[in-house]
């Protein structure tokens, strides 16, 4: 890896867009976070992704892939960027090293499918560059609702009762499938891609028709499907700060304005309420950061993640709902916001980001890569 030239400053790389349902959110968490980046440590490089996976550089990808006419702009069609040169070795070519040059640490801004499932941190991991967030592994399970719901239950960490369904199965079987939800749970039940985030595609079902209908929605953007039982719960969210010694912010409490927190709720309607901090008693707030902490460390978070939670309203039992590992980034969101109440500035959150991933990256870099067998 090659370093900025300008030793003053590092140079960092935000991406942003990608081939996701969340595009937008992820344009806007992006913003934020290049505006609230201190020019004097930090050489900004943004890369744009289309929708359609060309990777936009230049001056201002931002505006566009915004403006909607980006799939008609000159970039680097990732799927087409490797080339075997003569030995039989991959390598990039050269008509894509000028698209992607050489940085200090990569900040993805990435939500959802094809930035927050360990793809492109895989490819990350490949050109061997610090980034911020966690890896491959960390990443898939923390979008992938239903494998992160197995590895959370296997650690002792409470998740509401739930069945998954694949696609195929649902367009082979419709009626085996709402037959053995119903046998299994009364209604409402919540259905949800595997793979995907800010409640794109969610429904909340109270019948069969409803069922049906939101199974549907979810097939339209994820091969697995999710239903779980609905709770009367207050819904708590908790942001993951570090490595492997991660700690937890103060929670927040969010008061959806619609029947549940859903895409409208969360970035257009403007009218949820966040109580920062949450009107918990001391014992809820530990166990609450407890539990985040050890979600963080079951799936081998690094960095970040927030972690939701739900507090049943007759029971006080606490639920570890899911965990985020690239939340938003938006001036009106719970994890800058969070880690604001309990002291740490936006600023000064991007720059810890940045630090973990550095030091998460000579961590790596410490570990034996070959094996030599004493003669």
């Amino acid at each position: 890896m090659t370093f900025s030239a300008d030793k003053d400053r590092l140079r960092v790389a935000v991406l942003f867009g990608g081939r996701s349902g969340e595009h937008e959110v992820s344009l806007a968490s992006a913003r934020s976070v290049m505006e609230a980046m201190d020019e004097k440590k930090y050489e900004i490089y943004p890369v744009g992704i289309t929708k359609s996976g060309r990777w936009i550089t230049g001056s201002d990808p931002m505006s566009l892939l915004q403006s909607g006419v980006e799939e008609r702009t000159e970039g680097m069609d990732m799927s087409r960027a490797l080339d075997v040169v003569d030995g039989g070795e991959l390598t990039l070519k050269d008509s894509s090293r000028s698209c992607f040059p050489d940085v200090d640490v990569v900040f993805p801004v990435l939500h959802g499918t094809y930035g927050e499932d360990g793809t492109v941190q895989g490819l990350l991991e490949l050109t061997d560059v610090p980034y911020v967030g966690a890896g491959v592994l960390g990443s898939a399970l923390g979008l992938d609702k239903i494998a992160q719901k197995a590895v959370l239950s296997a650690n002792g960490l409470p998740v509401v009762p739930y069945l998954s369904v694949t696609r195929t199965r649902w367009g082979e079987a419709p009626e085996g499938v709402l037959k053995e939800m119903e046998e299994t749970f009364s209604y409402p039940v919540f259905v949800k891609p595997a793979n995907l985030g800010s409640s794109v595609g969610i429904t909340k079902a109270c019948g069969r028709d409803e069922l049906e209908a939101a199974l549907e929605l979810a097939a339209h953007y994820d091969r697995r499907l999710l239903v779980e039982t609905a709770v009367d719960a207050r819904e708590i969210e908790c942001s993951v700060l570090g490595n492997d010694t991660p700690r937890a912010s103060l929670p927040g409490e969010v008061v959806p304005c619609n029947e549940f927190y859903d895409y409208e709720a969360k970035y257009i309607d403007g009218d949820s309420e966040l109580h920062i901090p949450a009107d918990l008693d001391e014992e809820m707030v530990q166990r609450i950061q407890d539990a985040a902490v050890r979600a963080f460390l079951a799936i081998d978070c690094a960095g970040m993640a927030r972690v939701d939670f739900f507090i049943c309203r007759d029971t006080g039992t606490l639920y570890v709902n899911e965990l985020n590992t690239i939340p938003g980034f938006t001036e009106i969101s719970m994890y800058p916001k969070l880690w604001e109440a309990s002291g740490l500035s936006y600023p000064r959150l991007i720059d810890r980001l940045i630090e973990c991933a550095l030091e998460r990256y000579e961590q790596k870099k410490a570990s034996a890569t070959s094996y030599e067998v004493e003669a």
